[in-house]
């Protein structure tokens, strides 16, 4: 149940030839609250529901907790979430032993491209493909919770 994952900021597209899967998310808070997220996910023709916990003072480790539901219950919970939809195409790229999760959102989050890379110790070496720019793993306007609230295009 404890996640450690750092982000990137992407600075060129290479990332898509390299990519071997790519999947539609869209997906919504019902508490976006850094202490306690409670997120809805559809991922294609998926629902999700994830809790997350407050991160580490890095940013990189949390508590995360995630169940498939029914896809007709995360339609209708996506009814009554907080307001701001995040939607996003996610491309899945393998480098090394390790899978980078590249999201490139829409709608009001239009022009932001970040990568995600799970590890399994926050001192983990991992190759970094050129694309990768800025660390941004610390900066909770990236979080998708931050951004529902406060999309890129208002920044």
């Amino acid at each position: 149940m404890i996640e450690i994952e750092r982000k990137f900021l992407v600075v060129s597209d290479d990332f898509i030839k390299e990519a071997f899967a790519k999947k539609r998310i869209v997906q919504a808070y019902l508490n976006s609250n850094p202490e306690r997220t409670v997120r809805i996910r559809i991922k294609e023709n998926k629902g999700f529901l994830t809790i997350k916990g407050k991160g580490n003072a890095s940013g990189t480790t949390r508590l995360e907790w995630e169940t498939e539901i029914p896809l007709l219950d995360a339609e209708k919970l996506l009814t009554i979430c907080e307001s701001g939809i995040i939607d996003k195409i996610r491309h899945e790229v393998k480098i090394g032993n390790h899978m980078y999760e590249v999201d490139v959102f829409s709608g009001e989050n239009e022009g932001l491209i970040v990568a995600e890379i799970e590890l399994q110790s926050e001192d983990e070496a991992f190759e970094k493909p050129n694309w990768l720019g800025k660390e941004v793993t610390n900066d909770e306007r990236y979080y998708n919770a931050y951004l529902s609230i406060k999309s890129y295009k208002t920044w």
